[in-house]
């Protein structure tokens, strides 16, 4: 008995180290790298929901002058979002944990598309013909904007995917990095709060 139990150690500890083998050979392997980097990434971002950040440690944005273009050329001034809900989300299409959320993100702007209130912001550096290329494959239906002048310093990006969720007053309500579920209940009602004031 005592030998079986060795022999059944033994066995497991072999399959456990080919099994990290296997691992850390796929994730060296450029091809099969950002598959299961983003797999591991939407694992992630399915069980972390942004939470609304307390109302005494909101930032309040003092700076809306900042101009974007869209991929498809439309000009956007970001003064015209002052006083609506704004989803603003810095991402690249070279990024696992952007592309872990985004399923997330097109769910949410789904919900508030038609609403006037809320304005989304999807901003990417990368080259226009990239960025067409990856929503095209994805199937992806908001729209993706470039800074045409520098961003606010209200914004202090260091890391992408960064979002940020602003009310109609202002307020940074919601400040995340790192791939999160955006579809979920709490930021919806965040949002809908958010919509709520005025």
């Amino acid at each position: 008995m005592r030998f079986y139990i060795c022999y059944m150690r033994t066995n497991l500890s072999k399959i456990l180290n080919l099994a990290i083998l296997i691992g850390i050979v796929l994730l060296i392997i450029p091809q099969t790298r950002l598959p299961i980097q983003v797999f591991i990434n939407k694992i992630v971002a399915s069980v972390i929901s942004p939470s609304e950040i307390d109302k005494g440690q909101q930032h309040i944005l003092t700076d809306y002058d900042w101009k974007l273009q869209s991929i498809t050329g439309e000009s956007f001034d970001f003064r015209n979002a002052e006083g609506r809900v704004v989803v603003l989300n810095f991402w690249a299409t070279w990024c696992p944990p952007c592309i872990a959320e985004m399923p997330s993100i097109q769910a949410l702007y789904d919900k508030y598309q038609d609403n006037d209130d809320v304005v989304f912001l999807l901003v990417s550096n990368e080259d226009v013909s990239t960025i067409k290329n990856f929503m095209a494959k994805k199937d992806y239906s908001f729209k993706v904007y470039q800074a045409v002048t520098d961003y606010p310093k209200d914004f202090e990006i260091s890391s992408i995917p960064r979002t940020f969720v602003i009310n109609r007053e202002g307020h940074v309500v919601i400040d995340k990095s790192g791939a999160a579920n955006w579809n979920s209940d709490a930021v919806v009602k965040c949002i809908d709060k958010a919509l709520k004031v005025f």
